[in-house]
């Protein structure tokens, strides 16, 4: 066994061992003698695609045999080697867990000495201009309240002043009584799932959704019921569906994400989101809506035509230099306030280094948030409070600069797969940073690895659903310049290539 693993490779959740079969599928590709590499390959791309993430406890060797019907020692020979190549960690008594893949440049590729890796796997934008100045500023209201003798629990108030009167104006009355500043919207969303959802509950999610979510339910041992968002029809939530689930399963919580889904890029119509709104009220569901992307909303695709294609969607319209704010849809919550908690954060529209965030909800929410909070943590750091206030100070939600960069980047990435992969399909997100691609073979797993091989880094379709069946997907974030994110559609068109024989 090997020694004790960093502090990252800890364990944070359990996978079951059939769970784990079904995840590998057809894994077994060669003869008798060649499983237990085929074994350690398939579990090594499940690592690195994202679907074991580090820290995913495993079965032992035992139940993992017995789920799979090979021996032990075949279930010994895969894990050493995985346990060689820092995939996975062991510790005597504890049993195995999967670890943090090795850094970027990974041996594996095939980059020359030099070249450049393109990590696609994040999708967050770099630091927005204002940056500096705002943080200057926070300095100097840093030497003022070096003086305060305590701190509030909840957040600076300026801070949730400003966030409360940006409710307001979106059609959201709120008090600064009903924010608590967090260290970031997961934070949030992992707040409620403490507080509404314990061990065997159900939580209702998107699929595809947010993959750091499903993680965090299954890391409190809870179950997931996914309820589809169709990236091409024209609403993309069915809401009939969702009602009819909601009173089938009766879920102690709901995660959604209705503005600028997260891989779709979908935004929930307001008349929707009044009939999501009487749902959720009716069966006195408690729903965490993240709104991480909210702010940013880019306008159509440049010479769109509304109507969806083979190769893309576009919805026209959209200029000027700020993120538009008239015409957009009021809150989920302003449909639901009593139920629904509104998670939110800058990474997207400032800086995704900045580790601040927030939750607004009813005011006996938050009195409850901020009680079970008291054993988790005390409270967010000051300065990042204070620099985010200083930010908000702008009455723009999301820099004009920010707004046009990702317009150019989108637009870029969307011509790229057009010319390159002319058979995937895709709509022309209206906001946010990504593109989610349908591809004509069920490769996406395939495809993340061997595009590794040509230098860029991918999060197949997979890794946003809960169950199988995502494999013809795939996202693009466009959250890097023009240049290499054309570069990386390149990469990834010749990777297709080796697999399929595409042109």
């Amino acid at each position: 066994m090997n020694g004790l693993p960093p502090l990252s490779s800890h364990a944070t959740g359990r996978i079951s061992a059939a769970r784990l079969a079904s995840l590998l599928g057809q894994w077994h590709r060669g003869g008798p003698r060649s499983g237990g590499h085929d074994l350690a390959d398939a579990l090594a791309t499940r690592v690195r695609d994202g679907r074991l993430p580090p820290g995913t406890r495993l079965p032992s060797e035992r139940e993992l045999a017995g789920a799979l019907g090979v021996s032990r020692t075949m279930i010994g020979a895969a894990l050493e080697r995985l346990r060689d190549a820092g995939l996975v960690a062991s510790r005597q008594g504890s049993g195995s867990w999967t670890a943090a893949p090795p850094g970027v440049r990974h041996p594996g590729t095939g980059l020359p000495d030099g070249a450049e890796l393109i990590d696609l796997t994040r999708a967050s934008p770099g630091a927005a201009d204002g940056l500096l100045p705002a943080f200057e500023a926070a300095q100097r209201a840093l030497r003022e309240a070096l003086h305060d003798e305590t701190y509030d629990d909840l957040g600076i108030m300026p801070l949730r002043e400003r966030l409360a009167a940006r409710y307001t104006a979106r059609g959201l009355p709120t008090a600064p009584s009903e924010i608590m500043i967090t260290n970031g919207a997961h934070h949030g969303f992992a707040l409620a799932l403490r507080l509404l959802a314990g061990p065997g509950d159900r939580v209702l999610v998107e699929q595809p959704g947010y993959p750091h979510a499903f993680d965090a339910v299954t890391a409190a041992r809870g179950h997931l019921v996914p309820v589809p968002v169709d990236p091409f029809a024209a609403s993309g939530w069915d809401i009939d569906g969702i009602a009819a689930t909601l009173r089938q399963t009766s879920p102690r919580l709901a995660y959604l994400m209705v503005d600028f889904h997260n891989p779709t890029g979908r935004r929930m119509a307001a008349e929707d989101r009044e009939r999501l709104g009487a749902v959720l009220a009716a069966t006195r569901t408690h729903t965490v809506v993240d709104e991480s992307a909210v702010e940013l909303d880019l306008g159509g695709a440049d010479g769109g035509n509304g109507a969806p294609d083979r190769i893309g969607y576009g919805d026209g319209g959209g200029s000027g230099d700020g993120c538009r704010t008239g015409g957009a849809p009021p809150p989920l919550a302003a449909f639901a306030p009593r139920w629904t908690i509104t998670v939110g954060s800058p990474a997207k529209t400032h800086w995704g280094g900045l580790r601040i965030g927030w939750i607004r909800a009813s005011e006996e929410l938050i009195g409850r948030l901020g009680a079970i909070r008291a054993s988790l943590d005390l409270g967010s750091p000051l300065f990042e409070q204070l620099w985010l206030a200083g930010l908000l100070t702008d009455p723009v939600p999301c820099p004009g600069p920010r707004r046009r960069a990702l317009r150019a980047q989108r637009d870029a990435l969307a011509g790229a797969v057009r010319a390159e992969c002319p058979d995937w399909s895709f709509r022309t997100p209206e906001g946010g940073v990504n593109l989610w691609c349908r591809l004509p073979e069920p490769i996406g797993s395939r495809l993340a690895g061997a595009a590794r091989q040509h230098g860029v880094l991918l999060t197949p379709g997979a890794r946003f659903g809960v169950q199988d069946g995502l494999e013809r997907w795939l996202r693009l974030p466009f959250a890097q310049p023009p240049d290499r994110l054309r570069e990386a559609v390149r990469r990834i068109a010749a990777a297709r290539a080796g697999l399929t024989g595409a042109p």
